[in-house]
């Protein structure tokens, strides 16, 4: 059982919101420095261990800036999140950039940095080598394995993916990169999303660390390090169980060393890019119900919409839901949470069983941490939440601001509206 808390009282709540209005998100900066001790902990064992944490999860440079703290690096697959992982101090071969139809002005921003380039088809080696004049001493492939892996309900079946080389052309990708001067490899693939069975890494760290040898043995290659990818799922549910780093790790170790030692590759250096579970959890969705609503079914609307968290909506994505200073009352009522976009979907909740709320109420979303304001939007002409910081001393800090009418208006030349002839 997942344990669904909020670390403020509903008091501690009327205080900040007087400051912050209603929507925001909050983050528990304790609570992830603590889970990336906890994971990078796990896998202490293993050589040359790096975490990527994925930026495109929760894209922050002062979130990131805590992860540059604890030794985590960067996974990016844009320009402004290289740029922001720079800023917040990743650099080098702490980002690993992952990007796929990349265009040309990505790729040389992300060699000037230093950074690993994972390439995401074997026609982007000729790209890249125009785009940056030559092949990088260290290059990276992303491999899909298409119907020899399956593929979980959230990313698909990786025959259907757009992602990654497959199984022939992963040899001949290396072979070119190595003719044409690399020097160092790393392989990578990513093959489930919110993925809650622990076996699954284990699995893939198998596939990932047979297919090393195998090129080791056709071209004479050694892997230098191999990337996991993400796809650690979290416990949105009550009911489900977070992952067991200790139980992946102990996993990992068995194979390596029945599959990487006894090849003689051994040291392999092993890579996560993490998102979801780094700061997933420890981030919270505050609203406030504004009406209710009373027809076929009862309604509560919140201040906050799809367009500030579309999980629910998109992928009928299931968050956790709580009322600030209800957390022990009965669930006496069956609600639909709702936000006030023009579609149906605009839902955080549906026949949920909560306390009864009214107008006033803090309604808190639960697990939104990664991919919540990320995954933001402006339909509607909605404007997005901003985002707070619960420091380890106890302080709240804006570490982004909300949106306002002049930013939605700042790409409009409203001058020129008056001599526009219709």
């Amino acid at each position: 059982m997942s344990d669904k808390h909020f670390p403020l009282t509903k008091a501690e709540l009327a205080g900040l919101s007087a400051e912050y209005p209603t929507p925001f998100y909050l983050y528990d900066e304790r609570l992830i420095r603590e889970h990336a001790r906890r994971f990078l902990k796990a896998f202490a064992g293993f050589p040359n261990f790096r975490e990527y944490f994925a930026v495109k999860a929760c894209p922050n440079p002062y979130i990131l800036k805590i992860f540059a703290a604890e030794g985590i690096g960067a996974d990016c697959s844009s320009l402004p999140e290289l740029i922001m992982a720079q800023k917040a101090g990743m650099t080098g071969e702490s980002v690993m950039f992952t990007s796929n139809e990349t265009p040309e002005k990505e790729y040389v921003y992300a060699n000037l940095m230093g950074a690993v380039i994972n390439l995401d088809d074997i026609t982007h080696i000729e790209y890249l080598e125009k785009a940056i004049g030559g092949i990088p001493e260290l290059i990276c492939f992303r491999y899909n394995p298409g119907p020899l892996r399956e593929g979980n309900a959230l990313i698909g079946k990786p025959e259907e993916a757009k992602y990654g080389l497959t199984r022939d052309q992963i040899f001949e990708a290396y072979k070119i990169a190595r003719d044409k001067g690399a020097k160092r490899f790393a392989l990578h693939t990513m093959v489930a999303s919110n993925e809650l069975n622990p076996d699954y890494f284990v699995e893939t760290a198998k596939m990932l660390f047979e297919l090393c040898v195998e090129l080791k043995d056709r071209l004479g290659i050694r892997i230098e390090f191999v990337d996991l990818g993400g796809g650690i799922g979290i416990p949105y549910r009550p009911d489900q169980k977070a992952i067991d780093y200790d139980y992946v790790a102990r996993g990992i170790r068995q194979a390596y060393d029945g599959i990487i030692a006894p090849a003689g590759l051994d040291p392999l250096g092993i890579s996560f890019e993490c998102g979801r579970p780094f700061t997933g959890p420890y981030g919270w969705l505050v609203t406030t119900a504004i009406h209710e609503k009373h027809i076929y079914r009862d309604y509560i609307g919140v201040d906050a919409s799809m367009a500030d968290l579309m999980r629910p909506g998109m992928y009928g994505a299931y968050h956790h839901v709580s009322v600030a200073g209800k957390e022990g009352a009965p669930a006496t009522h069956t609600y639909d949470v709702v936000g006030s976009l023009c579609e149906n979907c605009d839902k955080f909740a549906v026949q949920r069983s909560l306390p009864e709320i009214v107008p006033g109420d803090f309604v808190i979303v639960h697990d939104v941490g990664a991919h919540g304001r990320a995954m933001g939007f402006n339909y509607n002409a909605k404007l997005r939440a901003g985002e707070l910081l619960l420091r380890e001393d106890g302080k709240v800090v804006e570490i982004r601001r909300r949106e306002t009418i002049d930013d939605y208006f700042a790409t409009l030349d409203f001058s020129k509206l008056g001599s526009f002839k219709v």
